[in-house]
């Protein structure tokens, strides 16, 4: 397609969930619904089209080991890119991407800076690993090096205790969230177990990942403040794995890893059900891999939200909840196109029949 060709895409193009157009067109790579005029260089894309798939959990630029080199990371990109993925939430790296901004063939990457942690309380080479008297700080480092977003590791094994557990008191991270939102950014945090989650929530944090430790007790509180959970379930379904790598030595995490992962749906579905808002994420870098945002979408169907809203948890409303444009007059031309109708059977997510991305087909 030259600079100055016109795409036309037809068929059912799926603006929200219910506002369904016959067509679209994108000139000089934007998004314009009526029909431009004096098109005569025109490429026809029929199917039905929705915006750019988001992962709103990924990691570009890290692995198991730590940051990569630039050419991996691009490799890690460009996976997401041909599923449909065309926005990611960076949900913490090492790397420095901001080279990725300057490649119109690459998705859109929203960053939440580096990981923040409890000395040695994360996988290393991850990290800012400090102590609580340190946090408000490398929050402020971390928002001002962000794009809106802060991402703490709310809780991991300690290994005197032989388990998962809290690393911050409440008045650091009380603190630190106040100094983030002060700054401009939103706070999320990863967090497997239980015990950390009313702090974090009563301090005022704005997400939680994974959220496996959602009670009973603590999902009403998450409803009435709004919190988001991303629940990563194609990353939760390795804990059995992890559980049993690590039994010998801590027996009483791995059982506790194990009931999370019992529960799982369960806990996806009773936050769903209390109006929590969920959003897709896979949780891809480190040991799991990229691509996965078709399957999270399928997996939370399988914990009981309806199609639909699991579509929309990976596009219609999770870019609205990042701020970022859908099919939109004048946004960015970041849409996939399918051969069938995704509400139906979101399973043909994982088979884009054409993505295109800064309004040129890249797949």
């Amino acid at each position: 397609m030259s600079d100055h060709a016109v795409l036309h895409v037809t068929g059912r193009v799926l603006v929200g969930p219910d506002d369904i157009r016959d067509e679209l067109w994108v000139v000089d790579g934007r998004i314009s619904l009526d029909r431009p005029a004096g098109a005569r260089d025109v490429r026809t894309v029929r199917g039905w089209a929705l915006p750019g798939l988001v992962d709103a959990h990924c990691h570009v630029g890290l692995d198991a080991h730590g940051a990569v080199p630039q050419d991996v990371a691009e490799k890690q990109a460009l996976t997401d890119r041909d599923v449909g993925t065309l926005l990611i939430r960076d949900a913490g790296s090492p790397s420095d991407t901001r080279w990725i901004d300057d490649r119109e063939d690459l998705p859109k990457i929203i960053r939440a800076g580096r990981h923040i942690a409890r000395t040695r309380r994360y996988i290393r080479n991850y990290a800012h690993e400090i102590e609580p008297d340190e946090l408000v700080a490398y929050v402020a480092q971390e928002a001002r090096r962000g794009d809106g977003w802060v991402k703490l590791v709310g809780d991991w094994i300690d290994r005197e205790l032989g388990d998962l557990s809290a690393c911050w008191p409440r008045e650091a991270v009380e603190a630190a969230i106040a100094e983030a939102h002060r700054l401009g950014a939103r706070v999320t945090a990863h967090c497997f177990a239980e015990d950390s989650l009313r702090d974090l929530v009563e301090a005022g944090i704005d997400c939680i990942e994974h959220a496996t430790g959602l009670t009973e007790e603590l999902i009403p509180l998450f409803a009435e403040r709004r919190v988001a959970i991303v629940p990563t379930l194609v990353n939760i379904a390795t804990f059995p794995r992890l559980a049993d790598g690590g039994e010998a030595r801590f027996p009483r995490w791995s059982a506790h890893m194990r009931r999370l992962h019992e529960r799982r749906y369960d806990t996806v579905r009773a936050a769903y059900d209390a109006g929590i808002p969920v959003y897709v994420g896979t949780d891809a870098g480190g040991g799991l891999a990229h691509g996965l945002a078709a399957a999270e979408v399928v997996e939370l169907t399988t914990a009981g939200i309806p199609p639909v809203e699991a579509l929309s948890a990976g596009t219609w409303a999770a870019r609205e909840w990042l701020g970022r444009p859908g099919l939109e007059e004048g946004a960015p031309a970041d849409l996939v196109v399918y051969e069938s109708d995704p509400r139906a059977d979101v399973r043909v997510l994982a088979a884009p029949r054409r993505v295109v991305l800064n309004g040129r087909v890249v797949g």
